[in-house]
Protein backbone atom coordinates (compact mmCIF):
# COMPACT_ATOMS: atom_id res chain seq x y z
CA UNK A 1 0.00 0.00 0.00
CA UNK A 2 1.39 3.37 -0.85
CA UNK A 3 -1.11 5.45 0.34
CA UNK A 4 -4.13 5.75 3.01
CA UNK A 5 -7.07 7.24 2.97
CA UNK A 6 -9.28 7.49 5.78
CA UNK A 7 -12.97 8.86 6.44
CA UNK A 8 -13.19 11.05 9.92
CA UNK A 9 -16.47 11.15 11.00
CA UNK A 10 -17.44 7.91 12.50
CA UNK A 11 -13.79 6.38 11.09
CA UNK A 12 -10.76 8.87 12.12
CA UNK A 13 -12.61 10.54 14.93
CA UNK A 14 -14.27 8.53 17.99
CA UNK A 15 -17.38 9.73 19.63
CA UNK A 16 -16.10 12.89 21.17
CA UNK A 17 -15.02 14.09 17.82
CA UNK A 18 -11.48 13.40 18.60
CA UNK A 19 -8.28 11.49 17.01
CA UNK A 20 -7.33 9.15 19.57
CA UNK A 21 -3.92 8.80 20.94
CA UNK A 22 -3.85 5.19 19.12
CA UNK A 23 -4.98 6.58 15.99
CA UNK A 24 -2.74 9.42 16.00
CA UNK A 25 0.28 7.02 16.50
CA UNK A 26 -0.76 5.22 13.54
CA UNK A 27 -0.98 7.44 10.99
CA UNK A 28 2.26 8.99 12.27
CA UNK A 29 3.95 5.66 11.82
CA UNK A 30 2.80 5.05 8.83
CA UNK A 31 3.97 7.95 7.33
CA UNK A 32 7.87 7.42 8.85
CA UNK A 33 7.56 4.54 6.65
CA UNK A 34 6.68 6.06 3.60
CA UNK A 35 2.74 5.55 2.96
CA UNK A 36 1.06 8.76 2.15
CA UNK A 37 -2.00 9.58 4.52
CA UNK A 38 -5.26 11.60 3.43
CA UNK A 39 -8.51 12.36 4.70
CA UNK A 40 -11.69 11.92 2.62
CA UNK A 41 -14.23 13.58 4.56
CA UNK A 42 -17.78 14.96 4.25
CA UNK A 43 -16.73 17.94 5.96
CA UNK A 44 -15.61 21.21 4.71
CA UNK A 45 -11.45 21.57 4.52
CA UNK A 46 -11.72 24.32 7.89
CA UNK A 47 -13.92 21.94 9.80
CA UNK A 48 -11.43 18.42 8.98
CA UNK A 49 -8.54 20.31 9.93
CA UNK A 50 -9.66 21.61 13.51
CA UNK A 51 -8.62 17.62 14.92
CA UNK A 52 -6.21 17.07 12.45
CA UNK A 53 -4.04 19.78 14.19
CA UNK A 54 -4.78 19.00 17.35
CA UNK A 55 -3.57 15.43 16.71
CA UNK A 56 -0.86 17.44 14.77
CA UNK A 57 -1.51 15.76 11.84
CA UNK A 58 -0.52 17.45 8.16
CA UNK A 59 -2.20 15.92 4.98
CA UNK A 60 -4.19 16.61 2.09
CA UNK A 61 -7.70 16.43 2.55
CA UNK A 62 -10.38 15.66 0.05
CA UNK A 63 -13.58 17.13 1.22
CA UNK A 64 -17.13 17.94 1.01
CA UNK A 65 -17.56 13.91 -0.29
CA UNK A 66 -14.71 14.51 -3.18
CA UNK A 67 -16.40 18.04 -3.86
CA UNK A 68 -13.11 20.28 -3.03
CA UNK A 69 -9.45 18.82 -2.59
CA UNK A 70 -6.70 20.63 -1.05
CA UNK A 71 -2.49 19.94 -0.62
CA UNK A 72 -1.35 19.54 2.77
CA UNK A 73 -0.59 23.18 2.56
CA UNK A 74 -3.88 24.15 1.94
CA UNK A 75 -3.73 25.04 -1.84
CA UNK A 76 -6.97 23.68 -3.53
CA UNK A 77 -6.12 21.54 -6.49
CA UNK A 78 -9.55 20.11 -7.29
CA UNK A 79 -13.15 21.47 -7.05
CA UNK A 80 -16.39 19.81 -8.55
CA UNK A 81 -19.17 22.14 -8.27
CA UNK A 82 -23.14 21.67 -8.52
CA UNK A 83 -25.28 22.89 -11.89
CA UNK A 84 -27.10 25.70 -10.00
CA UNK A 85 -30.50 24.80 -11.24
CA UNK A 86 -29.75 21.15 -10.30
CA UNK A 87 -28.72 22.17 -6.37
CA UNK A 88 -31.82 24.89 -6.70
CA UNK A 89 -34.65 22.10 -7.54
CA UNK A 90 -32.82 19.70 -4.59
CA UNK A 91 -32.93 22.72 -1.81
CA UNK A 92 -36.65 23.13 -2.97
CA UNK A 93 -38.00 19.91 -2.74
CA UNK A 94 -35.98 19.30 0.70
CA UNK A 95 -37.30 22.24 1.79
CA UNK A 96 -40.75 22.00 0.77
CA UNK A 97 -40.41 18.57 2.85
CA UNK A 98 -39.90 20.51 6.05
CA UNK A 99 -36.10 19.90 5.85
CA UNK A 100 -33.04 21.42 6.76
CA UNK A 101 -30.94 22.42 4.10
CA UNK A 102 -27.44 23.94 3.93
CA UNK A 103 -25.12 24.90 1.49
CA UNK A 104 -21.71 24.18 1.05
CA UNK A 105 -20.22 26.96 -1.34
CA UNK A 106 -16.80 28.62 -1.99
CA UNK A 107 -18.40 31.57 -0.14
CA UNK A 108 -18.94 29.13 3.01
CA UNK A 109 -21.95 27.36 4.26
CA UNK A 110 -25.06 29.02 3.94
CA UNK A 111 -28.62 28.16 5.83
CA UNK A 112 -31.67 30.18 6.23
CA UNK A 113 -33.10 29.31 9.88
CA UNK A 114 -30.75 28.54 12.60
CA UNK A 115 -33.77 28.02 14.60
CA UNK A 116 -34.95 25.12 12.52
CA UNK A 117 -32.19 23.12 12.60
CA UNK A 118 -32.00 22.96 16.73
CA UNK A 119 -35.36 21.98 16.21
CA UNK A 120 -34.69 19.38 13.87
CA UNK A 121 -31.30 18.08 15.97
CA UNK A 122 -32.99 18.45 19.16
CA UNK A 123 -36.22 16.18 18.32
CA UNK A 124 -33.44 13.97 16.77
CA UNK A 125 -31.63 13.96 19.99
CA UNK A 126 -34.33 13.91 22.49
CA UNK A 127 -35.76 10.38 20.80
CA UNK A 128 -32.30 9.06 21.19
CA UNK A 129 -31.24 10.42 24.54
CA UNK A 130 -35.28 10.86 26.51
CA UNK A 131 -33.15 11.47 29.65
CA UNK A 132 -31.14 14.69 29.06
CA UNK A 133 -32.67 17.90 29.27
CA UNK A 134 -33.91 20.30 26.54
CA UNK A 135 -30.72 22.71 27.80
CA UNK A 136 -28.49 20.05 27.52
CA UNK A 137 -29.57 18.83 24.18
CA UNK A 138 -29.35 22.39 23.44
CA UNK A 139 -25.70 23.35 24.30
CA UNK A 140 -24.54 19.59 22.18
CA UNK A 141 -26.37 21.14 19.31
CA UNK A 142 -24.73 24.41 19.22
CA UNK A 143 -21.17 22.12 18.70
CA UNK A 144 -22.43 22.31 15.54
CA UNK A 145 -21.93 25.61 14.48
CA UNK A 146 -18.43 25.61 16.11
CA UNK A 147 -17.85 22.79 13.95
CA UNK A 148 -19.06 24.67 10.68
CA UNK A 149 -19.10 28.25 10.27
CA UNK A 150 -23.24 28.45 9.37
CA UNK A 151 -23.69 31.98 7.52
CA UNK A 152 -27.67 32.60 7.49
CA UNK A 153 -28.94 34.42 4.68
CA UNK A 154 -32.86 35.27 3.95
CA UNK A 155 -32.80 32.84 0.98
CA UNK A 156 -31.10 30.19 -0.14
CA UNK A 157 -32.70 30.39 -3.88
CA UNK A 158 -31.44 33.75 -3.99
CA UNK A 159 -27.89 32.50 -3.02
CA UNK A 160 -28.16 30.03 -5.66
CA UNK A 161 -28.44 32.83 -8.57
CA UNK A 162 -25.73 34.52 -7.15
CA UNK A 163 -22.85 33.83 -10.14
CA UNK A 164 -20.20 34.35 -7.67
CA UNK A 165 -21.44 31.45 -5.77
CA UNK A 166 -20.32 27.96 -6.38
CA UNK A 167 -22.26 25.08 -4.91
CA UNK A 168 -20.16 21.89 -3.71
CA UNK A 169 -22.30 20.34 -1.32
CA UNK A 170 -26.18 20.38 0.08
CA UNK A 171 -26.60 18.92 3.31
CA UNK A 172 -29.94 18.05 4.81
CA UNK A 173 -30.93 16.77 7.83
CA UNK A 174 -34.74 15.53 8.67
CA UNK A 175 -37.03 15.17 11.99
CA UNK A 176 -38.68 11.70 10.43
CA UNK A 177 -37.06 9.19 8.23
CA UNK A 178 -40.07 9.47 6.13
CA UNK A 179 -39.32 13.11 5.05
CA UNK A 180 -35.50 11.24 4.00
CA UNK A 181 -37.27 8.79 2.09
CA UNK A 182 -39.83 10.99 0.00
CA UNK A 183 -36.89 13.20 -0.31
CA UNK A 184 -34.57 10.29 -2.45
CA UNK A 185 -38.37 9.04 -3.94
CA UNK A 186 -38.33 12.19 -5.48
CA UNK A 187 -34.95 13.10 -6.34
CA UNK A 188 -32.95 9.75 -7.40
CA UNK A 189 -33.78 10.54 -11.36
CA UNK A 190 -31.91 13.80 -11.26
CA UNK A 191 -28.97 12.96 -13.73
CA UNK A 192 -27.12 16.08 -12.20
CA UNK A 193 -26.32 14.78 -8.43
CA UNK A 194 -25.41 12.19 -6.54
CA UNK A 195 -27.00 10.93 -3.13
CA UNK A 196 -25.60 10.13 -0.21
CA UNK A 197 -25.95 9.83 3.65
CA UNK A 198 -22.87 10.14 6.90
CA UNK A 199 -26.00 9.06 9.14
CA UNK A 200 -29.43 8.38 9.58
CA UNK A 201 -30.58 11.42 10.23
CA UNK A 202 -28.94 13.22 6.72
CA UNK A 203 -28.75 12.86 3.20
CA UNK A 204 -26.03 14.88 1.35
CA UNK A 205 -26.16 15.69 -2.25
CA UNK A 206 -23.13 16.32 -4.83
CA UNK A 207 -22.05 16.72 -8.11
CA UNK A 208 -22.19 12.93 -9.51
CA UNK A 209 -18.30 13.24 -9.97
CA UNK A 210 -17.88 14.45 -6.69
CA UNK A 211 -17.21 11.18 -4.84
CA UNK A 212 -14.46 9.99 -2.38
CA UNK A 213 -13.32 6.59 -4.89
CA UNK A 214 -13.23 9.70 -7.89
CA UNK A 215 -11.42 12.60 -6.10
CA UNK A 216 -8.55 9.98 -4.95
CA UNK A 217 -8.55 8.44 -7.72
CA UNK A 218 -7.54 11.53 -9.19
CA UNK A 219 -5.50 12.82 -6.68
CA UNK A 220 -2.90 9.42 -7.32
CA UNK A 221 -2.74 9.98 -11.26
CA UNK A 222 0.16 12.17 -11.26
CA UNK A 223 1.86 9.51 -9.06
CA UNK A 224 1.74 6.51 -11.34
CA UNK A 225 0.32 4.43 -8.75
CA UNK A 226 -3.56 2.60 -8.96
CA UNK A 227 -6.70 2.34 -6.60
CA UNK A 228 -4.88 -1.26 -5.94
CA UNK A 229 -1.98 1.19 -4.47
CA UNK A 230 -4.65 2.53 -1.75
CA UNK A 231 -6.22 0.95 1.17
CA UNK A 232 -9.63 3.17 2.53
CA UNK A 233 -11.17 3.11 6.04
CA UNK A 234 -15.39 4.31 5.87
CA UNK A 235 -18.24 3.45 8.04
CA UNK A 236 -21.24 5.09 5.83
CA UNK A 237 -22.77 5.41 2.15
CA UNK A 238 -20.71 8.96 1.33
CA UNK A 239 -17.17 6.45 1.82
CA UNK A 240 -18.95 3.32 -0.24
CA UNK A 241 -16.86 4.85 -3.94
CA UNK A 242 -13.41 4.97 -1.98
CA UNK A 243 -14.20 1.74 -0.43
CA UNK A 244 -15.07 -0.47 -3.51
CA UNK A 245 -12.68 1.35 -5.64
CA UNK A 246 -9.57 0.80 -3.27
CA UNK A 247 -7.00 -2.27 -3.67
CA UNK A 248 -7.73 -2.43 0.39
CA UNK A 249 -11.24 -1.41 1.52
CA UNK A 250 -11.55 -1.51 5.18
CA UNK A 251 -15.58 -0.92 6.95
CA UNK A 252 -15.46 -0.19 10.24
CA UNK A 253 -16.84 -2.27 13.20
CA UNK A 254 -19.39 0.23 13.57
CA UNK A 255 -20.13 0.65 9.89
CA UNK A 256 -23.73 -0.52 8.33
CA UNK A 257 -23.64 -4.06 7.50
CA UNK A 258 -24.47 -3.32 3.90
CA UNK A 259 -21.24 -1.31 4.26
CA UNK A 260 -19.29 -3.70 5.50
CA UNK A 261 -19.96 -6.23 2.44
CA UNK A 262 -18.43 -3.75 0.44
CA UNK A 263 -15.09 -4.40 2.05
CA UNK A 264 -12.97 -7.46 2.27
CA UNK A 265 -11.54 -6.49 5.31
CA UNK A 266 -13.35 -4.69 8.83
CA UNK A 267 -11.61 -3.57 11.93
CA UNK A 268 -12.91 -2.38 15.24
CA UNK A 269 -15.32 0.39 15.66
CA UNK A 270 -14.55 4.05 15.99
CA UNK A 271 -14.30 4.33 19.73
CA UNK A 272 -12.21 1.02 20.18
CA UNK A 273 -9.27 2.60 17.84
CA UNK A 274 -10.19 0.56 14.76
CA UNK A 275 -8.55 2.76 12.87
CA UNK A 276 -4.91 2.36 14.15
CA UNK A 277 -5.58 -1.47 14.02
CA UNK A 278 -6.37 -1.63 10.40
CA UNK A 279 -3.16 0.82 9.89
CA UNK A 280 -0.99 -1.66 11.87
CA UNK A 281 -2.77 -4.98 10.30
CA UNK A 282 -1.97 -3.69 6.78
CA UNK A 283 1.76 -2.63 7.86
CA UNK A 284 2.40 -5.81 9.84
CA UNK A 285 1.75 -7.09 6.33
CA UNK A 286 3.95 -4.81 4.31
CA UNK A 287 7.13 -5.71 6.70
CA UNK A 288 6.89 -9.60 5.56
Amino acid sequence: MKLIASDMDGTLLNENGEISEANAEAVKKAIDKGVEFIVATGRSYHAANIPLQAAGITCPVVSLNGAVTYLENGKQINSIPMDKQVAARIANECSKLGMYVELFTNKGVLSESREHFLDVLVDIMRSANPDISDQEMREMVEQRFQLEEVSFVESLQTALKDENVEIYKILTFAFEGKQLEEAKRKLRDETGAVITSSGDTNLEFNHPKAQKGLAIQKYIEDKDWTMEDVMTMGDNWNDASMLEMAGRGVAMGNADDKIKKLCDYETAANDQDGVAKAIEEMLRELDK
